[in-house]
């Protein structure tokens, strides 16, 4: 059982009988009454958001989630295809299945792949990646003034503003959870 004082940023329960992920959470203690905890959920089936408001010490069931060890191998038409490294089975996931996961896969990439009721429902992958710029404008010299940020296209095709030292070729640490640049890697 998930008590609301155990909450947490992706913790899984059972609401209606539908799995959800936590994707936010506030505990909230009004001047009267008891203590609520509000909450973001995304449904794990259909991909839905819904915002709800709890009463401290509500008690949820954890769904029967099992994660499986994948490789990304391609996106075409059917989806993005994976392949689970012992027994060589492919799967195909949709876009709304994959979500965001689909801005930061890279071919031969491992991640977990979340089943609910041995169907997969979404892509859980590393807090961080490393992937290169595939297409940025140059910086200018001496222009160092109030952190300016512009806009790099990723080897994904994923759009993140960087710094203006960035350039073409440079691999750079991404944060997966918001899709926000983090650091350039030194290779070598």
């Amino acid at each position: 059982m998930l008590s609301t004082s155990n909450f947490k940023k992706g913790a899984k329960l059972l609401l209606d009988g539908d799995p959800y992920t936590i994707v936010d959470f506030q505990h909230f203690k009004p001047g009267k009454g008891t203590s609520v905890t509000r909450t973001k959920l995304r449904n794990l089936v259909t991909g839905s958001n819904l915002e709800k408001t709890f009463k401290s010490g509500e008690k949820f069931e954890i769904p029967d989630v099992m994660y499986q060890d994948m490789t990304f191998l391609y996106a075409d038409d059917s989806g993005f295809n994976f392949m689970d490294q012992n027994t060589y089975e492919q799967l195909a996931l949709s876009e709304e299945v994959v979500g965001d996961a689909k801005n930061f896969l890279t071919e031969n990439m491992e991640v977990n792949v979340c089943l609910f009721n041995e169907r997969a429902v979404g892509v859980e992958m590393a807090k961080t990646v490393e992937l290169k710029v595939s297409q940025t404008d140059p910086g200018f010299k001496g222009n160092t003034v109030n952190n300016t940020l512009k806009p790099a296209t990723l080897e994904t095709g994923y759009v993140v503003q960087v710094p203006l030292h960035i350039n073409v070729g440079d691999t750079l640490k991404i944060n997966t959870s918001d899709g926000s640049y983090m650091e350039r890697v030194s290779i070598g």
